[in-house]
Protein backbone atom coordinates (compact mmCIF):
# COMPACT_ATOMS: atom_id res chain seq x y z
CA UNK A 1 0.00 0.00 0.00
CA UNK A 2 1.06 3.61 -0.56
CA UNK A 3 2.40 5.41 2.49
CA UNK A 4 0.21 8.00 4.20
CA UNK A 5 0.47 11.69 3.52
CA UNK A 6 2.03 13.80 6.30
CA UNK A 7 0.14 16.59 8.03
CA UNK A 8 0.05 19.94 6.28
CA UNK A 9 1.08 23.30 7.63
CA UNK A 10 -2.17 25.04 6.80
CA UNK A 11 -0.91 28.51 7.70
CA UNK A 12 2.40 28.54 5.83
CA UNK A 13 3.22 32.12 4.76
CA UNK A 14 3.49 32.74 1.03
CA UNK A 15 2.46 29.13 0.48
CA UNK A 16 2.41 29.64 -3.27
CA UNK A 17 6.21 29.93 -3.46
CA UNK A 18 6.69 26.18 -2.95
CA UNK A 19 3.16 24.80 -3.44
CA UNK A 20 2.28 21.76 -5.49
CA UNK A 21 -1.06 22.40 -7.21
CA UNK A 22 -3.32 19.75 -8.74
CA UNK A 23 -5.29 20.73 -11.84
CA UNK A 24 -8.89 19.53 -12.00
CA UNK A 25 -10.52 19.58 -15.43
CA UNK A 26 -14.03 19.28 -13.98
CA UNK A 27 -15.70 17.80 -17.04
CA UNK A 28 -13.41 14.77 -16.81
CA UNK A 29 -12.51 14.37 -13.14
CA UNK A 30 -15.46 12.58 -11.50
CA UNK A 31 -19.21 12.52 -12.08
CA UNK A 32 -22.24 11.75 -9.98
CA UNK A 33 -25.17 9.55 -10.86
CA UNK A 34 -25.47 8.63 -14.53
CA UNK A 35 -24.19 11.91 -15.94
CA UNK A 36 -21.72 11.71 -18.80
CA UNK A 37 -19.67 14.66 -17.55
CA UNK A 38 -17.97 15.47 -14.29
CA UNK A 39 -19.76 17.39 -11.53
CA UNK A 40 -18.82 19.33 -8.42
CA UNK A 41 -20.48 16.61 -6.33
CA UNK A 42 -18.24 14.08 -8.08
CA UNK A 43 -15.21 16.21 -7.26
CA UNK A 44 -16.29 16.45 -3.63
CA UNK A 45 -16.72 12.67 -3.52
CA UNK A 46 -13.14 12.19 -4.79
CA UNK A 47 -11.59 15.08 -2.86
CA UNK A 48 -9.86 12.63 -0.53
CA UNK A 49 -7.84 11.35 -3.49
CA UNK A 50 -6.36 14.83 -4.01
CA UNK A 51 -5.77 15.38 -0.30
CA UNK A 52 -4.11 11.97 0.11
CA UNK A 53 -1.87 12.69 -2.86
CA UNK A 54 -0.13 15.32 -0.73
CA UNK A 55 -0.62 18.48 -2.79
CA UNK A 56 -1.21 21.94 -1.33
CA UNK A 57 -4.00 23.19 -3.57
CA UNK A 58 -6.26 22.37 -6.46
CA UNK A 59 -6.86 24.50 -9.52
CA UNK A 60 -10.26 24.06 -11.12
CA UNK A 61 -10.56 24.76 -14.85
CA UNK A 62 -13.63 26.85 -15.81
CA UNK A 63 -16.84 25.82 -14.09
CA UNK A 64 -18.91 28.79 -15.25
CA UNK A 65 -22.07 28.64 -17.39
CA UNK A 66 -20.90 28.13 -20.96
CA UNK A 67 -22.15 26.79 -24.31
CA UNK A 68 -18.80 24.93 -24.43
CA UNK A 69 -17.59 26.08 -27.80
CA UNK A 70 -14.14 25.72 -26.25
CA UNK A 71 -14.50 23.40 -23.30
CA UNK A 72 -15.83 26.06 -20.92
CA UNK A 73 -13.39 28.80 -21.89
CA UNK A 74 -16.31 30.67 -23.45
CA UNK A 75 -18.15 32.12 -20.46
CA UNK A 76 -21.67 33.54 -20.29
CA UNK A 77 -21.76 34.29 -16.54
CA UNK A 78 -18.58 34.80 -14.52
CA UNK A 79 -20.42 34.70 -11.19
CA UNK A 80 -22.30 31.46 -11.72
CA UNK A 81 -21.77 27.71 -12.00
CA UNK A 82 -22.67 25.74 -15.11
CA UNK A 83 -25.79 23.68 -14.19
CA UNK A 84 -24.10 20.66 -15.75
CA UNK A 85 -21.52 20.89 -12.95
CA UNK A 86 -23.84 21.91 -10.11
CA UNK A 87 -24.73 25.10 -8.26
CA UNK A 88 -23.09 27.93 -6.36
CA UNK A 89 -24.10 26.12 -3.18
CA UNK A 90 -22.16 23.08 -4.41
CA UNK A 91 -19.15 25.29 -5.09
CA UNK A 92 -19.38 26.79 -1.60
CA UNK A 93 -19.55 23.30 -0.08
CA UNK A 94 -16.49 22.27 -2.08
CA UNK A 95 -14.55 25.28 -0.82
CA UNK A 96 -15.49 24.44 2.76
CA UNK A 97 -14.54 20.77 2.42
CA UNK A 98 -11.29 21.52 0.58
CA UNK A 99 -10.21 23.99 3.25
CA UNK A 100 -11.10 21.49 5.96
CA UNK A 101 -8.81 19.00 4.19
CA UNK A 102 -5.95 21.51 4.17
CA UNK A 103 -6.33 22.25 0.47
CA UNK A 104 -6.47 25.71 -1.04
CA UNK A 105 -8.58 26.32 -4.15
CA UNK A 106 -7.66 28.29 -7.27
CA UNK A 107 -10.23 28.89 -10.02
CA UNK A 108 -9.88 29.99 -13.63
CA UNK A 109 -10.44 33.57 -14.77
CA UNK A 110 -11.08 33.84 -18.51
CA UNK A 111 -10.58 37.55 -19.02
CA UNK A 112 -9.44 37.94 -22.63
CA UNK A 113 -12.80 36.97 -24.08
CA UNK A 114 -16.37 35.99 -23.27
CA UNK A 115 -18.82 33.68 -24.96
CA UNK A 116 -20.70 35.01 -27.96
CA UNK A 117 -23.79 34.27 -25.82
CA UNK A 118 -22.68 36.57 -22.99
CA UNK A 119 -25.29 39.30 -22.39
CA UNK A 120 -22.76 41.96 -23.33
CA UNK A 121 -22.15 40.46 -26.75
CA UNK A 122 -25.78 39.71 -27.56
CA UNK A 123 -26.59 43.35 -26.74
CA UNK A 124 -23.69 44.52 -28.91
CA UNK A 125 -24.99 42.52 -31.86
CA UNK A 126 -28.61 43.57 -31.36
CA UNK A 127 -27.80 47.29 -31.57
CA UNK A 128 -24.60 48.65 -33.18
CA UNK A 129 -25.05 51.79 -31.07
CA UNK A 130 -25.38 49.94 -27.75
CA UNK A 131 -22.73 50.80 -25.13
CA UNK A 132 -21.90 47.09 -24.91
CA UNK A 133 -20.35 47.27 -28.37
CA UNK A 134 -17.54 49.25 -26.78
CA UNK A 135 -16.88 46.32 -24.46
CA UNK A 136 -15.47 44.36 -27.43
CA UNK A 137 -13.06 45.01 -30.29
CA UNK A 138 -15.38 45.92 -33.17
CA UNK A 139 -13.93 47.60 -36.28
CA UNK A 140 -14.96 48.50 -39.80
CA UNK A 141 -13.56 46.26 -42.50
CA UNK A 142 -11.06 47.19 -45.16
CA UNK A 143 -11.50 47.26 -48.91
CA UNK A 144 -14.62 47.87 -50.94
CA UNK A 145 -17.73 47.79 -48.73
CA UNK A 146 -15.57 46.75 -45.75
CA UNK A 147 -15.46 43.20 -47.04
CA UNK A 148 -11.93 42.48 -45.80
CA UNK A 149 -10.89 42.01 -42.15
CA UNK A 150 -9.63 45.14 -40.36
CA UNK A 151 -6.07 43.73 -40.28
CA UNK A 152 -4.12 40.53 -40.89
CA UNK A 153 -4.29 39.05 -37.39
CA UNK A 154 -4.68 35.29 -37.07
CA UNK A 155 -6.50 33.10 -34.55
CA UNK A 156 -4.84 30.63 -32.21
CA UNK A 157 -7.33 28.05 -33.47
CA UNK A 158 -6.58 28.64 -37.15
CA UNK A 159 -7.78 31.08 -39.75
CA UNK A 160 -8.29 34.82 -39.44
CA UNK A 161 -8.99 36.39 -36.05
CA UNK A 162 -11.96 38.42 -37.28
CA UNK A 163 -15.60 37.58 -38.02
CA UNK A 164 -17.98 39.93 -39.78
CA UNK A 165 -21.37 40.61 -38.21
CA UNK A 166 -24.75 41.14 -39.77
CA UNK A 167 -26.66 44.19 -38.60
CA UNK A 168 -30.28 43.86 -37.40
CA UNK A 169 -31.51 45.14 -40.77
CA UNK A 170 -29.73 42.29 -42.57
CA UNK A 171 -26.88 44.32 -44.02
CA UNK A 172 -23.20 43.42 -43.48
CA UNK A 173 -21.86 45.04 -40.34
CA UNK A 174 -18.56 45.52 -38.56
CA UNK A 175 -16.01 42.86 -37.77
CA UNK A 176 -15.18 41.65 -34.25
CA UNK A 177 -11.90 40.26 -32.98
CA UNK A 178 -11.50 36.76 -31.58
CA UNK A 179 -8.00 35.58 -30.70
CA UNK A 180 -9.45 32.10 -30.29
CA UNK A 181 -12.70 30.68 -31.70
CA UNK A 182 -15.34 32.96 -33.33
CA UNK A 183 -17.60 32.03 -30.38
CA UNK A 184 -15.07 33.76 -28.09
CA UNK A 185 -15.07 37.51 -28.87
CA UNK A 186 -12.20 39.45 -27.28
CA UNK A 187 -13.17 42.14 -24.78
CA UNK A 188 -11.59 45.58 -25.00
CA UNK A 189 -9.43 46.16 -21.94
CA UNK A 190 -9.16 49.88 -22.66
CA UNK A 191 -12.86 50.16 -21.76
CA UNK A 192 -13.64 51.37 -18.21
CA UNK A 193 -16.77 49.21 -17.95
CA UNK A 194 -14.74 46.07 -18.73
CA UNK A 195 -12.15 46.86 -16.09
CA UNK A 196 -14.78 47.67 -13.48
CA UNK A 197 -16.77 44.51 -14.16
CA UNK A 198 -13.75 42.25 -13.82
CA UNK A 199 -12.84 43.98 -10.56
CA UNK A 200 -16.27 42.96 -9.35
CA UNK A 201 -15.82 39.40 -10.58
CA UNK A 202 -12.53 39.02 -8.73
CA UNK A 203 -14.08 40.29 -5.51
CA UNK A 204 -17.12 38.04 -5.93
CA UNK A 205 -14.97 34.91 -5.82
CA UNK A 206 -12.45 36.17 -3.28
CA UNK A 207 -15.37 37.03 -0.99
CA UNK A 208 -16.60 33.44 -1.36
CA UNK A 209 -13.26 32.15 -0.14
CA UNK A 210 -11.27 31.10 -3.19
CA UNK A 211 -7.54 31.25 -2.53
CA UNK A 212 -6.53 32.43 -5.96
CA UNK A 213 -7.32 32.86 -9.63
CA UNK A 214 -5.47 31.54 -12.64
CA UNK A 215 -5.51 34.08 -15.48
CA UNK A 216 -6.17 32.35 -18.79
CA UNK A 217 -4.34 33.56 -21.92
CA UNK A 218 -2.90 36.56 -20.09
CA UNK A 219 -0.68 37.83 -22.97
CA UNK A 220 -3.74 38.20 -25.24
CA UNK A 221 -5.56 40.78 -23.14
CA UNK A 222 -3.77 43.90 -24.41
CA UNK A 223 -3.53 45.00 -28.04
CA UNK A 224 -1.27 47.58 -29.65
CA UNK A 225 -2.96 50.96 -30.20
CA UNK A 226 -4.39 51.29 -33.68
CA UNK A 227 -4.42 47.50 -34.20
CA UNK A 228 -1.63 47.48 -36.82
CA UNK A 229 -0.91 44.51 -39.05
CA UNK A 230 1.35 41.86 -37.54
CA UNK A 231 4.61 40.69 -39.04
CA UNK A 232 4.44 36.91 -39.00
CA UNK A 233 7.74 36.56 -40.91
CA UNK A 234 6.14 34.32 -43.48
CA UNK A 235 5.10 31.70 -40.90
CA UNK A 236 1.35 31.11 -41.07
CA UNK A 237 0.87 29.51 -37.64
CA UNK A 238 0.11 31.02 -34.23
CA UNK A 239 3.68 31.04 -32.90
CA UNK A 240 3.27 32.97 -29.66
CA UNK A 241 6.45 31.48 -28.18
CA UNK A 242 8.46 33.10 -30.98
CA UNK A 243 6.87 36.55 -31.10
CA UNK A 244 8.55 39.50 -29.40
CA UNK A 245 6.83 42.58 -30.85
CA UNK A 246 3.48 41.18 -31.92
CA UNK A 247 0.61 43.71 -31.76
CA UNK A 248 -1.92 41.23 -30.36
CA UNK A 249 0.20 39.12 -27.99
CA UNK A 250 2.37 40.01 -25.00
CA UNK A 251 1.80 43.75 -25.48
CA UNK A 252 3.30 45.67 -22.50
CA UNK A 253 -0.07 47.22 -21.58
CA UNK A 254 -1.16 43.81 -20.27
CA UNK A 255 0.90 44.49 -17.15
CA UNK A 256 -1.33 47.45 -16.28
CA UNK A 257 -4.19 44.96 -15.91
CA UNK A 258 -2.24 42.58 -13.67
CA UNK A 259 -1.08 45.44 -11.44
CA UNK A 260 -4.71 46.46 -10.96
CA UNK A 261 -5.69 42.91 -9.97
CA UNK A 262 -2.73 42.53 -7.62
CA UNK A 263 -3.99 45.56 -5.68
CA UNK A 264 -7.33 43.78 -5.25
CA UNK A 265 -5.92 40.44 -4.09
CA UNK A 266 -3.46 42.10 -1.73
CA UNK A 267 -6.39 43.67 0.13
CA UNK A 268 -7.63 40.19 1.15
CA UNK A 269 -6.22 38.12 4.02
CA UNK A 270 -4.78 34.66 3.64
CA UNK A 271 -2.15 35.03 0.91
CA UNK A 272 -4.52 35.04 -2.06
CA UNK A 273 -2.67 34.35 -5.29
CA UNK A 274 -2.81 35.28 -8.98
CA UNK A 275 -1.37 32.73 -11.40
CA UNK A 276 -0.73 33.52 -15.04
CA UNK A 277 -0.94 31.44 -18.19
CA UNK A 278 1.54 33.09 -20.51
CA UNK A 279 3.01 31.46 -23.60
CA UNK A 280 5.75 33.98 -24.41
CA UNK A 281 9.07 33.98 -26.19
CA UNK A 282 11.60 33.83 -23.35
CA UNK A 283 12.03 33.39 -19.59
CA UNK A 284 12.89 37.09 -19.36
CA UNK A 285 9.57 38.12 -20.93
CA UNK A 286 7.78 35.61 -18.71
CA UNK A 287 9.38 37.16 -15.64
CA UNK A 288 7.70 40.49 -16.44
CA UNK A 289 4.37 38.90 -15.50
CA UNK A 290 5.66 38.17 -11.99
CA UNK A 291 7.62 41.35 -11.35
CA UNK A 292 6.87 42.98 -7.98
CA UNK A 293 3.28 44.19 -7.84
CA UNK A 294 2.06 41.95 -10.68
CA UNK A 295 1.03 38.27 -10.70
CA UNK A 296 2.42 36.07 -7.93
CA UNK A 297 3.41 33.16 -10.21
CA UNK A 298 3.00 32.10 -13.80
CA UNK A 299 3.20 28.79 -15.63
CA UNK A 300 6.59 27.85 -17.06
CA UNK A 301 5.80 26.16 -20.34
CA UNK A 302 9.43 26.11 -21.45
CA UNK A 303 10.00 23.19 -19.07
CA UNK A 304 7.07 21.24 -20.54
CA UNK A 305 8.27 21.89 -24.09
CA UNK A 306 11.91 20.94 -23.47
CA UNK A 307 13.06 17.66 -24.99
CA UNK A 308 14.19 14.72 -22.84
CA UNK A 309 17.79 15.80 -23.14
CA UNK A 310 20.08 16.65 -20.23
CA UNK A 311 21.74 19.69 -21.82
CA UNK A 312 18.42 21.13 -23.00
CA UNK A 313 16.76 20.59 -19.62
CA UNK A 314 19.67 22.17 -17.75
CA UNK A 315 19.58 25.18 -20.06
CA UNK A 316 15.84 25.63 -19.47
CA UNK A 317 16.22 25.24 -15.71
CA UNK A 318 19.09 27.73 -15.52
CA UNK A 319 17.34 30.32 -17.68
CA UNK A 320 14.13 29.98 -15.70
CA UNK A 321 15.83 30.30 -12.32
CA UNK A 322 17.85 33.32 -13.44
CA UNK A 323 14.88 35.20 -14.89
CA UNK A 324 12.67 34.60 -11.86
CA UNK A 325 15.41 35.35 -9.37
CA UNK A 326 15.91 38.75 -10.99
CA UNK A 327 12.36 39.76 -10.02
CA UNK A 328 12.15 37.86 -6.73
CA UNK A 329 9.44 35.47 -7.92
CA UNK A 330 9.32 31.68 -7.61
CA UNK A 331 9.43 29.64 -10.83
CA UNK A 332 6.83 27.01 -11.55
CA UNK A 333 7.26 23.65 -13.26
CA UNK A 334 4.72 21.57 -15.14
CA UNK A 335 4.83 18.38 -17.23
CA UNK A 336 1.24 18.08 -18.53
CA UNK A 337 -1.99 20.05 -18.76
CA UNK A 338 -5.42 19.96 -20.37
CA UNK A 339 -3.86 21.66 -23.42
CA UNK A 340 -0.86 19.36 -24.01
CA UNK A 341 -0.39 15.70 -24.88
CA UNK A 342 0.18 13.67 -21.71
CA UNK A 343 3.86 13.35 -20.94
CA UNK A 344 3.87 9.55 -20.56
CA UNK A 345 3.12 9.47 -24.29
CA UNK A 346 5.40 12.37 -25.27
CA UNK A 347 8.38 10.93 -23.42
CA UNK A 348 7.95 7.56 -25.13
CA UNK A 349 8.58 9.04 -28.57
CA UNK A 350 11.82 9.66 -30.39
CA UNK A 351 10.84 13.33 -30.57
CA UNK A 352 9.72 14.15 -27.02
CA UNK A 353 8.44 17.66 -27.71
CA UNK A 354 4.73 18.52 -27.37
CA UNK A 355 4.39 19.78 -30.94
CA UNK A 356 4.33 16.28 -32.45
CA UNK A 357 0.79 15.76 -33.81
CA UNK A 358 -1.38 13.30 -31.90
CA UNK A 359 -1.01 9.78 -33.30
CA UNK A 360 1.59 10.84 -35.86
CA UNK A 361 4.47 8.70 -34.54
CA UNK A 362 4.79 5.47 -32.56
CA UNK A 363 5.05 5.61 -28.79
CA UNK A 364 6.86 3.22 -26.46
CA UNK A 365 4.66 3.56 -23.37
CA UNK A 366 6.99 1.50 -21.18
CA UNK A 367 9.83 3.88 -22.00
CA UNK A 368 7.54 6.88 -21.56
CA UNK A 369 6.45 5.63 -18.16
CA UNK A 370 10.05 5.15 -16.96
CA UNK A 371 10.93 8.64 -18.09
CA UNK A 372 7.76 10.12 -16.57
CA UNK A 373 8.69 8.64 -13.18
CA UNK A 374 12.16 10.18 -13.44
CA UNK A 375 10.75 13.51 -14.68
CA UNK A 376 8.55 13.70 -11.59
CA UNK A 377 11.53 13.46 -9.24
CA UNK A 378 13.36 16.07 -11.30
CA UNK A 379 10.41 18.48 -11.23
CA UNK A 380 9.70 18.10 -7.51
CA UNK A 381 13.36 18.64 -6.64
CA UNK A 382 13.55 22.02 -8.38
CA UNK A 383 13.10 25.31 -6.50
CA UNK A 384 9.67 26.87 -6.68
CA UNK A 385 6.21 25.39 -7.16
CA UNK A 386 4.85 22.63 -9.38
CA UNK A 387 1.58 21.86 -11.12
CA UNK A 388 0.19 18.38 -11.67
CA UNK A 389 -2.52 17.58 -14.19
CA UNK A 390 -5.24 15.17 -13.14
CA UNK A 391 -4.45 11.61 -14.14
CA UNK A 392 -0.70 12.01 -14.47
CA UNK A 393 -0.42 10.50 -10.98
CA UNK A 394 -1.96 7.38 -12.54
CA UNK A 395 0.49 7.39 -15.44
CA UNK A 396 -2.31 7.86 -17.96
CA UNK A 397 -1.17 8.03 -21.59
CA UNK A 398 -2.64 10.24 -24.28
CA UNK A 399 -5.66 8.59 -25.91
CA UNK A 400 -4.63 8.75 -29.56
CA UNK A 401 -7.28 6.58 -31.17
CA UNK A 402 -10.48 8.49 -30.42
CA UNK A 403 -12.94 8.18 -33.27
CA UNK A 404 -13.42 11.29 -35.39
CA UNK A 405 -17.06 11.37 -34.34
CA UNK A 406 -16.08 11.59 -30.67
CA UNK A 407 -13.78 14.60 -31.03
CA UNK A 408 -15.16 17.82 -29.53
CA UNK A 409 -12.20 20.19 -29.41
CA UNK A 410 -12.82 23.19 -31.72
CA UNK A 411 -9.25 22.79 -32.96
CA UNK A 412 -10.48 19.69 -34.84
CA UNK A 413 -13.15 21.54 -36.80
CA UNK A 414 -11.27 24.85 -37.15
CA UNK A 415 -8.28 23.02 -38.67
CA UNK A 416 -10.50 21.25 -41.19
CA UNK A 417 -9.80 17.91 -39.57
CA UNK A 418 -6.01 18.21 -39.85
CA UNK A 419 -5.34 18.59 -36.11
CA UNK A 420 -7.01 16.21 -33.67
CA UNK A 421 -6.85 18.74 -30.88
CA UNK A 422 -6.65 18.22 -27.14
CA UNK A 423 -9.39 15.67 -26.42
CA UNK A 424 -6.85 12.87 -25.99
CA UNK A 425 -5.62 14.33 -22.70
CA UNK A 426 -9.14 15.12 -21.46
CA UNK A 427 -10.59 11.60 -21.36
CA UNK A 428 -12.40 11.00 -18.01
CA UNK A 429 -10.36 9.45 -15.22
CA UNK A 430 -10.48 5.74 -14.30
CA UNK A 431 -11.21 5.31 -10.61
CA UNK A 432 -12.08 1.67 -10.00
CA UNK A 433 -13.36 -1.53 -11.54
CA UNK A 434 -12.24 -3.55 -14.53
CA UNK A 435 -14.19 -1.92 -17.37
CA UNK A 436 -15.42 1.52 -18.47
CA UNK A 437 -16.70 3.80 -17.05
CA UNK A 438 -14.28 2.78 -14.23
CA UNK A 439 -16.29 4.51 -11.51
CA UNK A 440 -16.26 7.87 -13.27
CA UNK A 441 -20.06 7.76 -13.45
CA UNK A 442 -22.89 5.30 -13.80
CA UNK A 443 -23.43 6.35 -17.41
CA UNK A 444 -21.38 6.65 -20.58
CA UNK A 445 -18.54 9.23 -20.26
CA UNK A 446 -18.50 12.12 -22.72
CA UNK A 447 -15.26 10.74 -24.17
CA UNK A 448 -14.69 6.96 -24.30
CA UNK A 449 -12.09 5.47 -21.95
CA UNK A 450 -9.70 2.77 -23.22
CA UNK A 451 -10.45 -0.70 -21.88
CA UNK A 452 -6.73 -1.05 -21.10
CA UNK A 453 -7.06 1.52 -18.35
CA UNK A 454 -8.29 -1.23 -16.03
CA UNK A 455 -4.67 -1.65 -14.90
CA UNK A 456 -4.33 2.09 -14.24
CA UNK A 457 -7.30 2.80 -11.98
CA UNK A 458 -6.69 4.63 -8.72
CA UNK A 459 -8.06 1.64 -6.82
CA UNK A 460 -5.68 -0.78 -8.53
CA UNK A 461 -2.62 1.43 -8.05
CA UNK A 462 -3.27 2.27 -4.41
CA UNK A 463 -2.70 -1.42 -3.60
CA UNK A 464 0.60 -1.60 -5.53
CA UNK A 465 3.61 0.03 -3.78
CA UNK A 466 5.50 0.13 -7.11
CA UNK A 467 2.76 2.02 -8.96
CA UNK A 468 2.90 5.52 -10.37
CA UNK A 469 0.31 6.65 -7.84
CA UNK A 470 2.43 5.46 -4.92
CA UNK A 471 5.51 7.14 -6.36
CA UNK A 472 3.62 10.45 -6.51
CA UNK A 473 2.39 10.07 -2.94
CA UNK A 474 5.83 9.14 -1.64
CA UNK A 475 7.60 11.93 -3.54
CA UNK A 476 5.12 14.56 -2.36
CA UNK A 477 5.24 13.34 1.23
CA UNK A 478 9.04 13.40 1.20
CA UNK A 479 9.16 16.84 -0.42
CA UNK A 480 6.96 18.11 2.40
CA UNK A 481 9.14 16.52 5.10
CA UNK A 482 12.47 17.72 3.69
CA UNK A 483 13.02 21.42 4.43
CA UNK A 484 16.00 21.39 2.06
CA UNK A 485 13.58 21.16 -0.88
CA UNK A 486 11.80 24.33 0.21
CA UNK A 487 14.57 26.86 -0.39
CA UNK A 488 15.78 28.68 -3.47
CA UNK A 489 19.33 27.34 -3.73
CA UNK A 490 20.39 24.85 -6.41
CA UNK A 491 24.01 23.82 -6.99
CA UNK A 492 25.00 21.76 -10.01
CA UNK A 493 27.54 18.98 -9.57
CA UNK A 494 29.95 17.72 -12.19
CA UNK A 495 28.28 14.92 -14.15
CA UNK A 496 28.79 12.74 -17.19
CA UNK A 497 27.15 13.65 -20.48
CA UNK A 498 23.44 12.96 -20.36
CA UNK A 499 23.19 13.25 -16.57
CA UNK A 500 21.65 15.96 -14.41
CA UNK A 501 23.12 16.07 -10.92
CA UNK A 502 22.42 18.86 -8.44
CA UNK A 503 22.15 19.52 -4.72
CA UNK A 504 19.42 21.37 -2.85
CA UNK A 505 21.21 21.91 0.47
CA UNK A 506 20.94 18.43 2.00
CA UNK A 507 19.23 16.63 -0.92
CA UNK A 508 20.98 15.50 -4.07
CA UNK A 509 18.94 14.78 -7.21
CA UNK A 510 20.42 12.55 -9.94
CA UNK A 511 18.54 12.14 -13.24
CA UNK A 512 20.09 9.77 -15.75
CA UNK A 513 19.17 10.59 -19.34
CA UNK A 514 22.16 8.68 -20.72
CA UNK A 515 22.44 5.08 -21.88
CA UNK A 516 24.73 3.99 -19.06
CA UNK A 517 24.06 3.45 -15.34
CA UNK A 518 25.28 6.18 -12.98
CA UNK A 519 27.16 4.64 -10.08
CA UNK A 520 26.25 5.94 -6.62
CA UNK A 521 28.90 6.87 -4.08
CA UNK A 522 29.68 4.12 -1.60
CA UNK A 523 27.38 4.38 1.39
CA UNK A 524 24.91 6.71 -0.30
CA UNK A 525 21.59 6.90 1.50
CA UNK A 526 18.84 6.81 -1.12
CA UNK A 527 15.73 8.72 -0.06
CA UNK A 528 13.59 7.84 -3.08
CA UNK A 529 14.13 6.41 -6.55
CA UNK A 530 12.00 6.24 -9.67
CA UNK A 531 13.19 2.70 -10.44
CA UNK A 532 14.94 -0.16 -8.61
CA UNK A 533 18.60 0.63 -7.95
CA UNK A 534 21.54 -1.73 -7.89
CA UNK A 535 24.15 0.68 -6.52
CA UNK A 536 23.47 2.77 -9.64
CA UNK A 537 20.77 4.94 -11.21
CA UNK A 538 19.65 3.16 -14.39
CA UNK A 539 19.09 4.89 -17.74
CA UNK A 540 15.91 6.98 -17.70
CA UNK A 541 15.88 6.78 -13.91
CA UNK A 542 16.20 9.30 -11.11
CA UNK A 543 17.01 9.26 -7.41
CA UNK A 544 16.98 11.57 -4.42
CA UNK A 545 20.02 10.91 -2.24
CA UNK A 546 20.98 12.39 1.10
CA UNK A 547 23.83 14.84 0.61
CA UNK A 548 24.71 15.07 4.32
Amino acid sequence: MCQDMPDRNKRAPEWWRTAVVYEVYPRSFASSGDRSEGTIDGLRRRLRHIADLGVDALWIAPWYPSPRADGGYDVTDYCGIDPRFGTLADADALLTEAHASGLRVIIDLVANHTSEQHPWFTAALADPNAPERGHYVFRDGRGPDGALPPNNWISAFGGVAWTRTTDPDGTPGQWYLHTFAPEQPDVDWTNDAVRTEFDRILRFWLDRGVDGLRVDAAPAMAKAPGLPDADYSGYPGFASTQWTDNPHWDVPAVHEITRRWRTITDAYPGDRVLVGEAFVSSPERLSRYVAPGHLHTTFNFDFLRTAWDAAALRSTIDATLAAHSAVGAPPTWVLSSHDAARHVTRLGRQDTGPEVPVGAVPTDLALGTRRARAALLLMLALPGSAYLYQGEELGLPEVEDLADADLQDPVWTRSGGTSRGRDGCRVPLPWEGDRPPFGFSEGRPWLPQPAGWAALTAQQQAADPTSMLCLYREALALRRRLPDLGGTRLDWLAAADGVLDFVRDGVRCIVNLSRNPVELDHGSRVLLASAPLDHAVPPDGAAWVSAR
